[in-house]
């Protein structure tokens, strides 16, 4: 059993709910499409106190199961206006998990800034945060832990948040209490800044209680010897997240200088030094660590620790989709220069995606040359300070375009078009216009796919098996990195879920779970007023041809959704 608490922050009261067996394993992306709905969440202003902010671990929180302490945020997203499940690693489902805790939901708005203390026995407690408020993350982080010690989790709303910017997300602690790992997409942040909640901590404590421990360990042993023999995991784990841009440059589908170039450097004639290799070897060099874990027990370690010259850790993680957006797509040609952006994106708590997409557009239409570091710095500084342009600029791609009359505006129902270009990379870029959740990669990306004269149904057939096997993730708390391992081994999977919870689920559940998630989603949506031209690629991807390549975008919204429909009808 665990409990799941339902916090009125406005009244300050908890009401907690005893979870057991399967309302234990139906968690993460998946729940929170279902409060939602049922709180009938669709039609209200994100930024009011009435849209719930939804925190949720899966089945295997507070465990040693390799890459399975993800944790899940959700709520209606201020930056889209639709559902958004925000995913992120770290410590705080572990701790939630080691204290018996399944999730909880916060309600209302608090009248005064607070943090928020749930102890290891599910109490609630609050705090007065007002010498928090304005810092960055690690001074914030600093003072909390000197408050409530070392072995305690946090979720930090940054400055950004506070004042409802949609760039913010939460952070929270790495294994060494680094507030790095940060759910960041959809505006998030913003959510838990409207109900003035600073910060929330949370107790780790010992592992949970499972029905079966010794049968569950067995399969937890199973599941960490099929990772270490599995070639795409060695890759990640010895190369990082870095290596997909690579494969996006040699592609030519990696986003260079606002999407109008594919292909930073042709790799024949010169190093590509912003490619998961070279940043490897310099990193190696320089004595940084190259392989790092973003939650305890993972053995993938597709995290790093990046260090300068002189051996002085400048940013943990440094990934690809910051590498991508924060650096090629704003003209960054050097590792230095996007990990010194990056550590002052984490400290603030914003998505490096929707900031370097935003930034790169303000590049693209003459406020800035590409590459102008200087300019990226005193943006990041007004969003900082929240001056009147810092909080233009703080509300996302989209709506900055719009405010300057920009022309390219790389979004999908408003969020930015992560490090995959749409006209190459088409399973991808299909599932970017299919989810629910805005222009993610995670929720299907198939990068290295074929697409030549594949039709729209044909590559949709591609997104929609991947769409579904990423939603089963992030309902059960796993990492999306270990799909080549989890995606072949549902039986495994599910012997574990009933293992834990002392359940007798079907093979089925895994495949049942992911399909639910993703007509939820959708009917959120639809209720929220969304239809088909929200799914459509800005024109420019159509109109434009991208180098080296020469392709346009040839997959538009009409076929997209009917592909959706009908799946929908076939699975029902």
């Amino acid at each position: 059993m665990r409990k799941f608490l339902d916090i009125n922050v406005e009244a300050q009261t908890t009401k907690t709910r005893i979870l057991s067996g399967r309302e234990i394993a139906e968690a993460g992306r998946f729940l929170i499409a279902k409060a939602l709905l049922e709180n009938g969440a669709a039609t209200i202003d994100p930024l009011s106190p009435s849209n719930p902010l939804i925190f949720s671990g899966g089945p295997f929180a507070g465990s040693n199961f390799s890459n399975a302490n993800r944790l899940s945020v959700g709520c209606k997203s201020p930056l889209t206006g639709g559902i958004k499940e925000s995913n992120a690693g770290g410590t705080f489902a572990f701790a939630l998990g080691q204290s018996g805790i399944a999730g909880f939901t916060l309600y209302g708005a608090s009248e005064d800034w607070v943090v928020i203390r749930i102890s290891k026995d599910g109490d609630v407690a609050y705090d007065e945060a007002g010498d928090y408020l304005g810092k960055g993350l690690f001074e914030t982080a600093e003072i909390l832990h000197a408050r409530y010690g070392d072995k305690v989790s946090l979720g930090i709303c940054g400055p950004v948040g506070e004042y409802g910017g949609m760039l913010g997300g939460i952070a929270f602690s790495d294994p060494e209490n680094r507030p790095v790992r940060i759910a960041a997409r959809g505006g998030v942040g913003a959510v838990m800044g409207s109900k003035k909640i600073k910060a929330i901590v949370v107790d780790k404590h010992k592992m949970p209680p499972f029905m079966d421990r010794k049968k569950l360990m067995g399969n937890i042993k199973e599941y960490g010897a099929k990772l270490s023999n599995d070639a795409a995991i060695k890759n990640m784990s010895e190369r990082g997240t870095a290596w997909v841009a690579d494969l996006t440059n040699h592609l030519g589908g990696l986003p260079v200088r606002n999407f109008s170039d594919g292909r930073l450097v042709d790799t024949e004639k010169e190093v590509f030094r912003m490619g998961g290799d070279h940043i490897r070897e310099q990193n190696l060099r320089r004595e940084g660590e190259t392989t790092h874990a973003c939650m305890p027990g993972c053995m993938i370690k597709c995290s790093n620790v990046y260090v300068d010259e002189n051996g002085k850790e400048v940013v943990s993680p440094l990934e690809y989709e910051t590498i991508g957006l924060l650096g090629t797509n704003c003209g960054i040609e050097d590792p230095d220069e996007v990990a010194y952006l990056n550590a002052i994106a984490n400290d603030l708590g914003i998505d490096t995606i929707e900031t370097g997409a935003m930034l790169a557009t303000l590049m693209d239409h003459g406020q800035a040359k590409f590459g102008d570091v200087k300019f990226m710095e005193e943006a990041l500084h007004d969003i900082r300070i929240g001056s009147e342009r810092g909080k233009i600029l703080a509300m996302g791609t989209g709506r900055v375009g719009k405010h300057f009359g920009f022309t390219r505006i790389p979004v999908i129902k408003n969020q930015a078009v992560s490090a995959y270009d749409p006209r190459v990379i088409e399973v991808t870029g299909i599932s970017m216009m299919m989810t629910a959740q805005g222009a993610d990669h995670t929720v299907g990306n198939l990068p290295g796919h074929d697409c030549k004269d594949q039709t729209t149904e044909q590559l949709a057939d591609k997104s929609m098996p991947v769409q579904v096997a990423c939603a089963i993730a992030d309902s059960i708390g796993i990492c999306l990195f270990g799909r080549s391992v989890t995606n072949e081994n549902h039986e495994l999977i599910v012997n574990a879920i009933n293992a834990a919870l002392g359940t007798e689920l079907p093979v089925s559940f895994l495949h049942e779970l992911g399909c639910a998630t993703l007509k939820m989603e959708w009917e959120f949506n639809a209720l929220a007023g969304f239809t088909d031209a929200d799914n459509e690629l800005p024109a420019f991807f159509y109109n434009e041809p991208l180098p080296p390549t020469g392709k346009t975008a040839r997959h538009y919204a009409p076929e997209v959704s009917r592909y959706r429909d009908t799946w929908i009808a076939s699975s029902s």
